[in-house]
C-alpha cells in the first residue's frame, strides 16, 4: 500500500484542507480504515479500490474519524487527484467517474483545476423550530443574524444557517461539544465587488462529541450552491473562501452550468507521494 497526502482546496500551498488517500486498500477491513483515519487525525482518510461499478474508474472509502462517509467533496477532488498522480487513465478523456457510496460521481478539468458534480440533495427543507434552536445553539451565532435555516444534505446531514453578512459567520463562536452525527454550517455574504463573495464555516461531531470545525468542505458547499442557486440567491458562478478561523485559507469556486448542474472546484495539490503504508499487525 501507498500513502499520498494532498492539500485540497488551498488559495496558495498548505492552505486547504488535507487529505490522506491510501492506494491499493484492499487487504484493509473497515475497522481498519476507520482505526488509520483516527491515527492520522486529518478530517478525512481515503482508501482507493479497484471499481465495482463498470462505468466507473476507481472506487473510494472514505472515513472521518467518526465512522464512514457515503460522500465527501474535499475526498473527491484529493482522491481524483492522487488516482491521476498516479498513473490513472479514464475512460473517457477529461472525465473521471468516482464510485463511492452515494453513487457514481462526475470528476472534470475545469479551468485548470478539478470539480465535481454535486450529487443530488438526500434531505431539504426548513429546520423545525427545535433544530433551528439547536443548531443556533451550537453554531453560537445572534439568533438575530439567521436569515434561513434549511436542510442540504447530500451524504453528510448538512443542517445550513445563512447569515446575514459574512462578518457574522466570522463572529460564531460554536460550542464545544455536540452529538456524533451533528453536520452544521454557516454561509454568509460580502458586498458586491468584492473578490469573494460568500464565507462559509462547518462543523462536525467527531467520535468523541467534540465539535470540530473543518477547514474547507466540499460537500457543505456543493449543498449551499445548490441551495443558493435554485433560490436565485446566486448566478452563474461564484467564489467561497472557508477556513479562515482554523488557520486555513480556502477557496471554492462554485458554478452551474446550462444544463442545471452545479459544479464544486479547487486547487489540489500533492504534499507528499507514493509513501509506503505498512498494515498493523
Amino acid at each position: 500500500m501507498k500513502l499520498d497526502l494532498i492539500d485540497v482546496f488551498g488559495s496558495a500551498p498548505l492552505c486547504g484542507n488535507p487529505l490522506a488517500v491510501v492506494h491499493g486498500a484492499e487487504q484493509l477491513d473497515a475497522s481498519q480504515m476507520l482505526r488509520l483515519t483516527q491515527w492520522l487525525g486529518f478530517s478525512e482518510t481515503t482508501f482507493l479500490l479497484p471499481p465495482t461499478d463498470p462505468a466507473a474508474d476507481y472506487k473510494v472509502r472514505i472515513f472521518y474519524p467518526a465512522g464512514e462517509l457515503p460522500f465527501a467533496g474535499h475526498p473527491t477532488l484529493g482522491t481524483c487527484h492522487a488516482w491521476l498522480e498516479a498513473g490513472g487513465q479514464p475512460k473517457s478523456a477529461g472525465q473521471v467517474i468516482q464510485e463511492c457510496g452515494v453513487g457514481l460521481v462526475e470528476v472534470r478539468q475545469d479551468e485548470g483545476q478539478l470539480a465535481f458534480r454535486a450529487p443530488p440533495f438526500t434531505r431539504t427543507g426548513p429546520l423545525s423550530d427545535a433544530e433551528r434552536s439547536e443548531a443556533i445553539r451550537l453554531a453560537g451565532v445572534d439568533p438575530a443574524s439567521v436569515v434561513e435555516a434549511v436542510h442540504v444534505a447530500n451524504g453528510p446531514k448538512w443542517q445550513l444557517l445563512r447569515l446575514r453578512t459574512a462578518a457574522d459567520v466570522l463572529a460564531a463562536e460554536p460550542a464545544a461539544k455536540a452529538l456524533p452525527g451533528t453536520d452544521i454550517g454557516l454561509a454568509g455574504p460580502y458586498d458586491e465587488g468584492q473578490s469573494i463573495d460568500w464565507e462559509l464555516r462547518a462543523f462536525f461531531a467527531d467520535a468523541q462529541g467534540r465539535l470540530v470545525e473543518d477547514p474547507v468542505t466540499g460537500s457543505f458547499n456543493a449543498g449551499v450552491a445548490m441551495h443558493l442557486f435554485a433560490a436565485g440567491l446566486a448566478h452563474r458562478h461564484y467564489r467561497a473562501a472557508q477556513g479562515r478561523m482554523t488557520g486555513a485559507d480556502g477557496l471554492v469556486d462554485c458554478r452551474i452550468d446550462h444544463t442545471g448542474n452545479v459544479w464544486i472546484g479547487g486547487r489540489c495539490q500533492s504534499v507528499t507521494r507514493g509513501g509506503a503504508l505498512f498494515p498493523a499487525g
